[in-house]
């Protein structure tokens, strides 16, 4: 009997628990369609009744509720608010009204080729050769320099070059010469047909061992388009004055060529000298480029003597430089007589002991 009465309570506890439980599933079924609550209900009746009230008034309606914090914030979400500007986005910026301006191309410099001779009868030319190689050295690249020399049993000008740490190329010529300017003129030569022969594109300058520089010159000479002039102040030694030979400009346009001397007297020259002219290489390969018939540059062995003609022909194309002020210096040379250097000996072992013993 006892376990009979166990098993009828244990059959009507789980039947209330499947009671409750059936209950309760139908509650939460029908509560899931039910409405939201009445915060919705009244934010809806609140939207439907204000359709024609700005905006603005909805939010204000819509905080002072008591329940305002309970509000669906979907509804306000949902429509557009427009948000007032502020000052900086109300005006229109500076930059975009603006045009920008265009940034100036940066164009590439120019190669410098300088060609300097040394003469084989200048005593001080090592001097004069570091003297120059320090002012090249400080000449922005591209810069080539060509040094030419006459045959000789001294590696002095080999080691020079080699310590500037500027790019150069040296050349040797084999001939013999008995006069100074026509081994100088030779050299210049051989230069040129080197230039000639590698085809070398840029200006050419020919700067002697005793030529003295504004580092300011470099940088017109890169701006020479066929050829180019300067005036160029001639220092000469042992006196007291100084001539200025050059040309005769009107801005940028040569005139006329003269000698001005320091007591204002005029004496006419022949027109240009080596070391006052530039010129764009490319007129030794192509001359036909700048109008020159290719026959005359076939037929010349002087290439200095052709450069020459093609620039005093036309003078149209021959610029002076500066080209604000063709009259500035800003070369000098120094006109150094050419003479043979004292040659000073160190006495041998055996002299020194001589002399120590009549001592």
């Amino acid at each position: 009997m006892g376990s009979l009465e166990r098993s009828k309570k244990k059959v009507q506890l789980w039947k209330k628990a499947i009671v409750h439980f059936g209950l309760c599933f139908v509650m939460g079924f029908f509560t899931g369609f039910a409405p939201g609550g009445k915060a919705s209900i009244f934010s809806s009746h609140v939207v439907a009744s204000n359709k024609s009230q700005p905006v603005e008034m909805l939010h204000q309606q819509v905080a002072s509720t008591p329940h305002a914090s309970n509000v669906n914030r979907s509804l306000i979400a949902e429509s557009p608010v427009p948000t007032p500007l502020s000052s900086k986005e109300s005006e229109p910026a500076k930059f975009l009204e603006k045009e920008e301006e265009p940034k100036p191309k940066l164009l590439p410099r120019r190669l410098a080729i300088i060609v300097t001779p040394i003469s084989t009868e200048d005593p001080y030319q090592g001097v004069f050769l570091r003297r120059l190689a320090n002012t090249i050295r400080l000449v922005p690249p591209p810069l080539l320099w060509i040094v030419v020399e006459g045959q000789s049993d001294s590696d002095e000008v080999s080691e020079i070059l080699r310590k500037t740490g500027i790019m150069y190329r040296h050349l040797v010529i084999k001939e013999n010469f008995t006069d100074p300017e026509a081994e100088l003129d030779h050299q210049r030569n051989v230069a040129l047909r080197h230039i000639e022969q590698h085809r070398l594109s840029g200006i050419v300058h020919f700067a002697g061992l005793s030529n003295v520089y504004d580092l300011g010159f470099f940088d017109e000479l890169r701006q020479i388009e066929v050829f180019g002039t300067w005036p160029v102040a001639l220092l000469s030694a042992n006196k007291n004055k100084v001539t200025i030979e050059g040309p005769v400009c009107d801005s940028s346009q040569v005139i006329g060529w003269h000698l001005k001397k320091m007591n204002n007297e005029t004496d006419k020259r022949p027109p240009i000298h080596i070391s006052s002219f530039g010129f764009n290489s490319s007129i030794l390969w192509d001359p036909e480029r700048w109008g020159r018939p290719s026959s005359v540059q076939q037929t010349s062995q002087n290439s200095i003597k052709f450069v020459k003609q093609a620039a005093l022909e036309d003078e149209t194309e021959l610029k002076g430089i500066p080209p604000e002020d063709c009259s500035k210096i800003m070369l000098w040379r120094l006109n150094l007589p050419v003479s043979k250097s004292p040659s000073y000996h160190l006495s041998t072992t055996g002299s020194t002991d001589a002399s120590r013993r009549k001592i």
